[in-house]
């Protein structure tokens, strides 16, 4: 004897069509804005890949550091610079919170094992300067292991570039409200709820402290060497583009586009010292440093 044939899915009805109408209209306009910020981009890209090639060539191991606060842009930039990157040359490191085993070792340890081989670059999404700022503010850290990072950074930082090393490291500084207004849209989109941790759920809480170990990490730890820049990242198209000027201005690569302008924005790109001078004087009119 045959099975019954199932009944038909219920036809949609006007209405129906209607909605799916507009969530699709909706996603195809957010994709369209989203192609539209990244096409100045391009270009930039392009150029990645010749300091890919350059750096392979020449056995010159790189890396990049993206610090800052949360929702302050770091993903998305690393996001776009690596998109059109041989992946073979490059490796993204996130590392998570320390093993038992790990907190027993020497504070670096656990990063070493990622750093580059010569022709390869390294992007640090977050990095050992998680001592300098998370760390010590959320009470992970005791204040001597704080105090010996600061002591035994810029040495170390100091070997790496002596022997061969590029780095680069970059800070994303976002204003509090525009933090919030991210947290808000992370809380409300499926898509981006996983971004929202216990940590980032603390950021507006301890905004002042995150800013006093900012002051702190910049005064100590920006050096000739290896000195800090700051991304002004309130504009996440802008904050990219210029990110990826201030990376491809690090290393005299070849066959560099003549026509393109590689001068990064200084209303968006800004020294460690000029930095420290701006939180120096608000801190001197206000009180305390806003950023």
């Amino acid at each position: 004897m045959e099975e019954p044939t199932p009944p038909d899915a219920e036809t949609p009805t006007e209405a129906d069509l209607r909605a799916r109408l507009k969530v699709v209209t909706k996603e195809r306009n957010q994709l369209r804005a989203q192609l539209a910020q990244d096409e100045p981009l391009r270009p930039f890209q392009i150029e990645l890949l010749k300091l890919q090639h350059h750096l392979e060539m020449k056995g010159i191991p790189m890396m990049v550091l993206f610090e800052g606060r949360d929702a302050s842009g770091k993903g998305g930039t690393i996001r776009r610079m690596t998109r059109f990157m041989n992946e073979k040359r490059y490796r993204v490191v996130a590392l998570g919170k320390p093993t038992e085993l790990q907190k027993t070792q020497w504070y670096f340890q656990r990063y070493v094992p990622h750093f580059p081989a010569g022709g390869e670059m390294v992007l640090f999404d977050r990095s050992w300067y998680n001592r300098a700022l998370v760390e010590p503010v959320l009470k992970f850290c005791s204040k001597r292991e704080y105090r010996d990072f600061l002591k035994g950074v810029v040495g170390f930082e100091k070997d790496l570039v002596r022997q061969g090393t590029v780095l680069v490291k970059l800070y994303f500084s976002v204003d509090k409200s525009v933090q919030a207004a991210r947290f808000e849209r992370r809380k409300t989109d499926p898509l981006r709820q996983w971004k929202l941790s216990e940590v980032d759920m603390q950021a507006q809480k301890y905004w002042d402290d995150f800013t006093a170990m900012k002051h702190q990490m910049l005064e100590r730890t920006s050096t000739d060497q290896s000195p800090w820049t700051i991304i002004r990242s309130n504009s996440k198209p802008k904050a990219r583009l210029n990110a990826m000027k201030v990376i491809l201005n690090s290393v005299d690569y070849a066959d560099r586009d003549t026509s393109l302008d590689f001068r990064p924005d200084p209303k968006i790109v800004i020294s460690g010292a000029d930095e420290l001078a701006r939180m120096d004087q608000e801190r001197d009119e206000l009180g305390r440093s806003v950023l």
